[in-house]
């Protein structure tokens, strides 16, 4: 028998990117709803029912109004908004930190956020290791393509073919930051400069480090090893070794791509290093880890279906 999948949210950015992972493979077989009943609330509740996956692929207040429409106790959940990613009863779905395990058992996942994912494949772990102090005061200064903001900012970068930069964010509470601090483990917030250019997908996070005004005064290098050997075992995330680039790039153009590449930067005297993660904020930051989580949960091999040929 295959499995049944119900992307609520179907028409949007990342439910189009997650039924485009899906289309092609013969364990699933995709619930789908008519036009005009999409956001009809009796036919929705019937397919999230019926099915044996829900993926919310939704703003926040409709996807905990889709997840109020469950009335069985066997339907799982993969909730791709921020509505509960530091919700209780909600397991986080990122299987390097969490535990592939965890997510494997799971019945309600919370996808994490594209600049999260960044954030916290960079430093969960060596806050986890005392390798970084979890009272440091971190900072993330991140760019992504304007796929991230959904529809409405798709539609203004087309129509304003001059628009080059923007950053925003300026009232310092980002609906990212509670989920960075959290799942990090860190005592303060995080300082969080966020920005989108001219690319239609694509993203680098980059969390700089003043290493040397730390208490334990860890060398990047150190830094770089404990993430090698963290992520060994993952074929979704790796950590380069490559000698440090003339500089890192975003194209216009780029295809779609699921993994994730961390980089440590360290300068000559050790004294300060930039943390830097390449992903794609559709892919590991969206709809391929809304698919890998899927794979864990359905019993299938973690990396089917994703996009890992850089």
């Amino acid at each position: 028998m295959t499995i049944s999948v119900f992307i609520d949210g179907a028409a949007g950015t990342t439910g189009l990117e997650i039924r485009d992972r899906l289309a092609a493979r013969s364990e699933f077989t995709l619930v789908t709803l008519p036009d005009d009943l999409r956001k009809d609330a009796g036919a929705r509740r019937e397919a999230i029912n019926d099915c044996d996956v829900t993926i919310l692929c939704l703003p926040d207040d409709a996807a905990r109004e889709s997840v109020a429409l469950i009335d069985n106790d066997r339907t799982k959940v993969i909730d791709a908004s921020t509505a509960h990613r530091v919700a209780e009863g909600w397991t986080y779905g990122f299987p390097e930190l969490v535990g592939r395990e965890v997510v494997a058992g799971a019945k309600r996942v919370s996808n994490p956020g594209c600049y999260p994912t960044g954030f916290l494949g960079l430093v969960a772990p060596l806050v986890r290791q005392g390798l970084l102090p979890d009272d440091w005061p971190f900072t993330v200064n991140a760019v992504s393509g304007f796929s991230g903001g959904g529809k409405a900012l798709i539609e203004r970068y087309e129509a304003e073919p001059d628009l080059a930069f923007r950053t925003y964010g300026l009232d310092l509470a980002h609906k990212h930051q509670p989920e960075m601090q959290r799942h990090a483990r860190l005592k303060h917030g995080v300082l969080f400069a966020p920005s989108v250019v001219p690319a239609y997908r694509g993203m680098l996070v980059d969390v700089p480090l003043h290493l040397g005004a730390m208490r334990n005064n860890p060398a990047a290098d150190q830094l770089r090893d404990a993430l090698r050997e963290f992520y060994s075992g993952s074929n979704i995330v790796n950590v380069s070794e490559a000698a440090p680039p003339g500089e890192l790039l975003l194209r216009d153009g780029d295809p779609p791509f699921d993994g994730m590449t961390l980089s440590v930067f360290g300068n000559e005297g050790g004294w300060n290093a930039r943390l830097i993660a390449r992903l794609d904020n559709l892919g590991k930051g969206a709809s391929g880890a809304a698919v890998q989580s899927l794979n864990l949960m359905c019993g299938l091999p973690e990396e089917a279906g994703l996009n890992l040929s850089a």
